[in-house]
């Protein structure tokens, strides 16, 4: 079974859908750890109830980047992981950092990228008045928000949202497939050809 770590920074949401989905034998990864950036991140308390270890690598406890992700590295060889899962980690991970897992981590970002990257990505929908948004899974490469694409999902944008009502809609299609990215991946149905990530259609006996 595929050794999975998240990475996260806040409440921790979309971590709780990948827990559901592993309990409900829908999600065949093993979480092996919780790793996070802040010492009073709410995901704290929801792997504690999962049975999830956890690390905290402490961001302010660093004087700074360097050291900081030199210890988050340390952290994440450590789990023992073969997926590290970036479910709202807020930090932007350094180049050394991608390299040093290629192709073994994984972002959910609330938007349809390459649209909105960063920071205010539902905010910037409505702002732009775009008639539809969502959410993107991508594999993580040295740039922000621009690693190719494995699954996206499309919700409308309403005339009275704003932007917290389109980021709760949005979250529901994070909480949907982002599991779903995760069985593909521990299925082995993810090819990679450049820029383009292939769903192959699950093996027959």
């Amino acid at each position: 079974m595929l050794r999975c770590a998240v990475l996260a920074s806040g409440r921790g949401s979309d971590f709780q859908a990948i827990c559901d989905a592993v309990a409900a034998g829908i999600c065949p990864v093993e979480l092996v750890r919780l790793i996070t950036d802040n010492p009073a991140a709410p995901a704290i308390g929801r792997a504690e109830r999962a049975g999830v270890p956890v690390t905290v690598v402490d961001w302010a406890s660093f004087p700074g980047r360097a050291a900081y992700e030199t210890a988050l590295r340390e952290a994440m060889e450590a789990s023992g992981a073969e997926l590290f899962v970036l479910a709202g980690y807020m930090r932007l991970l350094s180049p050394e950092t991608v390299r040093a897992f290629p192709d073994r981590m994984i972002n959910i970002h609330p938007a349809l990228l390459p649209a909105f990257p960063g920071l205010r990505a539902p905010a910037q929908a409505v702002e732009h008045g775009v008639r539809f948004s969502g959410c993107t899974v991508h594999f993580v490469n040295e740039e922000m928000d621009a690693g190719p694409i494995i699954l996206q999902a499309c919700v409308p944008v309403l005339e009275d949202d704003n932007a917290e009502t389109l980021a709760a809609r949005i979250l529901t299609e994070e909480h949907r497939i982002l599991p779903e990215a995760l069985r593909l991946y521990a299925e082995g149905r993810l090819e990679r050809d450049g820029r383009r990530v292939r769903v192959l259609p699950p093996a027959t006996d």
